[in-house]
């Protein structure tokens, strides 16, 4: 287990380098999208390709930073009802959803995703915007984008059943209480009311 997790630590160093440096994407989308917008109001000149960028920048961000947010613990989920479970009962749902969804999400989508690129590849796709981008580039960040979330999930899996197991103290424990803390300041104004 020892080399599981030491394995998990250098996917959580990868993730966390690559998410730190791709998140800075965002603001050269934004920069983008002011520029464009004042060329396209000033000169009243526009390009496509300057748009389909943004989004093209927008997607790397969404797809390739989203192994990040699961390593951090900031994904979707229902915290009043999952803070309220006890703790060997969020381990449970969380190997569950690793395990039985979002593992086997990641090889469906890499596994469609893979043709899907390597078809716009081979025939070159363009935009169908007059001025546009090559498209299978923003194609390929599906399979890679899902890849990474492969590895992080499997990261993720390892790190709750060595908590489980009590090999290792809960990574997330700091923000677990944090938010029971803040469940606990919510219901006590509720029945104040």
């Amino acid at each position: 287990m020892q080399a599981l997790l030491k394995l998990s630590s250098g996917i959580d160093a990868f993730t966390r380098w690559t998410g730190k440096r791709l998140a800075w994407l965002i603001l050269l989308a934004v920069i983008i999208s002011a520029v464009n917008a004042i060329v396209r109001k000033t000169f009243d000149t526009s390009s496509n390709s300057w748009l389909e960028l943004q989004w093209v920048l927008f997607s790397i961000v969404f797809l390739l930073c989203s192994p990040w947010t699961l390593l951090d613990n900031e994904h979707i989920r229902i915290d009043i009802v999952n803070n309220a479970l006890p703790k060997t009962a969020r381990n449970v749902i969380d190997v569950v959803g690793h395990l039985f969804f979002l593992i086997p999400l990641c090889i469906v989508m890499i596994i469609t995703g893979v043709p899907f690129f390597l078809r716009s590849f081979q025939i070159n796709e363009q935009s169908g915007n007059a001025g546009g981008l090559p498209q299978w580039p923003a194609k390929s960040l599906i399979m890679i984008g899902f890849a990474f979330l492969l590895v992080q999930g499997i990261s993720e899996l390892i790190k709750r059943i060595a908590v489980m197991r009590g090999l290792m103290p809960d990574p997330h424990e700091s923000q677990v209480s944090a938010l029971e803390a803040e469940v606990e300041h919510l219901v006590e104004a509720i029945e104040k009311k």
